[in-house]
């Protein structure tokens, strides 16, 4: 693989997450008035939109898929973790919600080893634990656990068997294909529960949701890119650039202040994440001997 596709796949990597803070704090302010239901709907409703030019330039043609029950575990995967996700930055810290989001580095090993029967050293194992003492150090271990805290960890697992799925799909399937086929079935699976939980947005909301479109929708397309550029575990330490991100909006908009807990949570997560990084490398780098 070439270094230069690596170094490419992580610039788009950090790219993605900063639209994804910004959709996450778009969230964050609209679900004050609005059902997370409706936020997620309007989400893939409007990221749909904003993706038909590309689709319409490029052609119908590069729609068609042998692998469409990859794309449906992909979006399956992936909605669910939004739903997740989606609920915890309702309840949580910004940054608190965005940790638990990028706990999915900590699941990857664990998918790819049940899924792929992929070998996991001592040392990789030790760095999954060290991220998940990370984790509970987020999780505010002095008192009750909050379920959204909960909801936010499983969004983490579900965005790992979701990039996982992108990755064994990146042989054949364009970036392009892979939003798209995200978008349309995420779509119809979030318009189901707008039967019992439809409320119309005001005008400001209307703006906002359709920025959080946009965000949501280019913040997959970098993402989906970066993982077809370079693996899952070169990618996953850039995802950490989230946290200055989210702290930084946090504390400019909601006057949210990052406690002890929670740096010291986030470096035993990015220190377990550099620690997966460096075991992979020397993986391949003994199969390349």
């Amino acid at each position: 693989m070439r270094s230069n596709n690596i170094i490419l796949g992580c610039l788009f990597a950090m790219i993605a997450e900063l639209c994804f803070v910004g959709m996450g704090s778009l969230v964050k302010l609209l679900s004050e008035n609005l059902p997370s239901q409706n936020v997620l709907f309007f989400r893939n409703l409007f990221g749909l939109l904003v993706l038909s030019p590309l689709i319409f330039k490029l052609g119908v043609k590069t729609l068609k898929t042998k692998k469409l029950k990859w794309h449906f575990l992909r979006s399956l995967s992936g909605v669910s973790a939004m739903y997740c996700f989606f609920y915890a930055l309702s309840e949580l810290p910004l940054a608190d919600a965005m940790l638990l989001k990028i706990s999915a580095p900590l699941f990857i090993p664990i998918i790819a080893f049940v899924w792929l029967s992929e070998y996991i050293s001592l040392r990789a194992i030790m760095a999954i634990l060290i991220g998940f003492l990370g984790v509970v150090l987020v999780l505010k271990p002095t008192g009750a656990i909050h379920i959204a805290s909960l909801a936010g960890l499983m969004g983490g697992a579900l965005a790992a068997l979701a990039k996982v799925t992108i990755r064994r799909m990146s042989d054949t399937e364009p970036t392009s294909r892979i939003v798209f086929y995200f978008g349309v079935i995420s779509l119809v699976i979030a318009t189901i529960p707008m039967f019992w939980f439809w409320q119309n947005p005001n005008s400001k909301e209307w703006g906002l949701l359709i920025l959080l479109g946009a965000f949501g929708t280019f913040g997959q397309l970098f993402l989906t890119k970066a993982y077809t550029l370079a693996p899952a575990s070169r990618i996953a330490p850039f995802t950490y650039s989230s946290i200055l991100f989210a702290g930084i909006i946090g504390w400019v908009f909601w006057d949210e202040i990052i406690t002890v807990l929670t740096v010291s949570g986030a470096l035993l997560i990015i220190l377990a994440g550099i620690l997966i990084i460096q075991e992979k490398r020397q993986s391949i780098s003994a199969i390349e001997d």
